[in-house]
């Protein structure tokens, strides 16, 4: 008998159970913060796996499939032009209205197709982080200064956290380089337009799913919401098209799986998600009945959402248990908060990068809860802090990142994040 072995089975055995009989059962804020915990997944799933995750995880099972490797290494590989890379990285987010869990399964398709370190990372901040419906949101709500002051440091943050991210990692990265280097050419595969068209219907899918309702109802992003599902629509029957012209697919097969989500979307058009969940299943089921590329499609989408998906679930149970929802409470009191972001020290700003990172923004709810801290004395440079952390981090993010990169290269990516919000924090609270 492996005494060693036996004696950590005990150790961890005598834990759990040690912390299953103090568990403080029947305490007020310990069951409204798991009754958080509960509700906050609930929320989720509903608002955000279907229609977030889901177009994510095809997207970034379409570029591990699709995309040749030899591409993403030419223009965000590790001996790419930097210029071009990190140019292209660190303005995605002006294309991608997305949180910082759905940029995850976009972020792992690139890096897993051989994109350098840099730019990966690049993408990964930017995602989330440069939304440009979150700046002008920003800018009306909380002010021009911090709306401008969000949108430069985003940017400047992508390149400079990847950038970082390259030189701390330089050795590797200069071994993945000779690897690559190494690597035949492919055999030529479709046209660049017909992908990049491809891709761009697949975007717009997840993009006009998504979009959020603006205050103004007569301004132009309004109108975009009133006719959000029609544009889905359109989208979707392009990609169809698609489908059967540049993937072979059966033409009565892919009508197999439109019709009914048309029907559902013309009986039920005031449940949106049914349609949009029929149609995702049946293309689910499309391809993975297909042989060749169409079948690897679906491979590597559902890795993807093994890989992830859990672990997001996971992180977004433990986020509501410790911080509640929006508006709730979870095991950290609120007021703790409120009060260690008051003022513009280092200290208060350090507290407002750390707690953004960690708390689970969904896309544009950042900018009424630093409203609400603002009213409860938060200070301008905390508040820049929060907007520069929070969205583009999270702890379901971390979990997930970490599972790409490994611990190393995800606590250096997350202190740097946190790092940089801390002093551009103290620096606009000291100019404004």
């Amino acid at each position: 008998m492996d005494w060693k072995k036996e004696a950590k089975t005990l150790a961890a055995i005598a834990a759990a159970f040690a912390i299953a009989y103090t568990l403080p059962v029947g305490r007020e804020r310990f069951d409204h913060a798991i009754l958080e915990g509960l509700a906050l997944v609930k929320w989720y799933a509903r608002e955000h796996v279907l229609l977030c995750l889901v177009p994510a995880f095809f997207i970034a099972g379409a570029i591990a499939a699709f995309v040749r490797q030899a591409s993403v290494i030419k223009y965000l590989g590790a001996k790419a032009n930097p210029v071009l890379a990190y140019g292209v990285a660190s303005v995605s987010g002006t294309i991608l209205a997305v949180c910082s869990c759905t940029v995850l399964p976009l972020f792992a398709g690139i890096y897993s197709r051989g994109a350098g370190l840099g730019p990966a990372t690049a993408f990964l901040y930017s995602g989330p982080a440069i939304n440009v419906l979150a700046i002008i949101l920003t800018a009306r709500v909380l002010g021009l200064k911090l709306g401008v002051a969000r949108a430069v440091g985003a940017i400047l943050f992508s390149v400079v956290i990847g950038l970082l991210m390259f030189l701390i990692f330089r050795r590797e990265e200069m071994q993945k380089a000779e690897a690559q280097a190494d690597l035949p050419e492919p055999e030529a595969g479709r046209p660049l337009w017909q992908t990049a068209i491809y891709f761009a219907v697949m975007v717009a899918i997840l993009v006009f799913a998504n979009w959020g309702k603006a205050e103004d109802a007569a301004g132009f992003w309004s109108a975009i919401y009133s006719v959000k599902w029609l544009l889905t629509a359109a989208a979707a029957i392009s990609f169809a098209a698609m489908l059967i012209a540049w993937f072979g697919l059966k033409w009565w097969k892919v009508l197999a799986v439109a019709v009914p989500t048309a029907i559902l979307a013309l009986v039920f058009p005031e449940v949106p998600l049914l349609p949009f969940a029929a149609g995702a299943l049946g293309l689910a089921v499309l391809t993975a009945g297909e042989d060749g590329e169409s079948g690897e499609w679906f491979s590597q989408t559902w890795g993807f959402a093994k890989q992830i998906l859990p672990l997001l679930l996971l992180g977004v149970l433990a986020a509501g248990i410790l911080l509640g929802r929006p508006g709730e409470e979870g095991l950290i009191p609120s007021a703790w908060v409120g009060r260690a972001v008051g003022g513009n020290s280092w200290a208060a700003n350090l507290f407002a990068a750390v707690a953004g990172a960690f708390m689970y923004f969904a896309t544009l709810t950042e900018v009424p809860i630093v409203q609400g801290l603002l009213g409860s004395g938060m200070g301008q440079g905390p508040a820049l802090a929060l907007l520069l952390a929070g969205p583009a981090l999270s702890l379901p993010n971390m979990l997930v990142i970490r599972s790409v990169l490994g611990t190393a290269k995800t606590v250096v990516y997350i202190a740097l994040v946190v790092v940089m919000a801390t002093f551009s924090g103290m620096i606009y609270g000291a100019l404004f």
